[in-house]
């Protein structure tokens, strides 16, 4: 049976929708990106897209977006007609900086498990935008996220030093400790 898909769908139920149905047709796919903020901070911050990160056949992962009744409108953008988010498929990086992710969060929803970004490397993940792109927005979120949920502390430091980025993660914990 496919998974209905309607207009009441939330971000994290179309994202178990998509995740499961990869799952099953043997896709390891996990969630990425602003979607991941999004979740861990309670729509504080909204995303409307789904990034999600597979080493996966491009054309396989073409046609269970398809059969899902997901219409491609760029070469990794996917929309329904049904849903105001939109899910892409970006690359195949499973790194954060030079940095490989290991671990993954698993949430359990209706539709099925949703596999994700752990709060520790969503918070990685947006301050990578800060630190190599001066996205203000990525330590905003970075901020929102470690508000949200507990953090390994020393292990983003020890990230952002490797990253060269030792005075910036400053400014992360600063933003963090003055919305504490």
């Amino acid at each position: 049976m496919r998974p209905q898909i309607s207009k009441k769908t939330s971000l994290a139920e179309l994202g178990a929708i998509v995740c499961e149905t990869l799952r099953h047709a043997g896709i390891d796919a996990f969630l990425s990106g602003g979607a991941v903020v999004s979740i861990y901070t309670e729509n504080r911050y909204e995303s409307f897209d789904l990034d999600f990160v597979t080493l996966s056949d491009r054309r396989k992962i073409h046609e269970i977006m398809v059969r899902l009744g997901f219409s491609r409108t760029e070469s990794r953008l996917y929309t329904h007609p049904k849903s105001k988010y939109a899910v892409e498929f970006p690359g195949a990086a499973f790194l954060i900086g030079d940095q490989p992710i290991r671990n993954f969060a698993k949430m359990e929803l209706p539709q099925g498990t949703l596999k994700l970004l752990t709060p520790t490397d969503c918070v990685k993940d947006r301050l990578a935008a800060y630190f190599h792109w001066n996205d203000r927005q990525g330590l905003n979120q970075a901020v929102a996220v470690a508000k949200s949920h507990p953090i390994d502390v020393a292990d983003i430091k020890a990230w952002s030093k490797r990253e060269g980025m030792g005075n910036k993660f400053q400014d992360f914990l600063d933003s963090w400790k003055g919305a504490i």
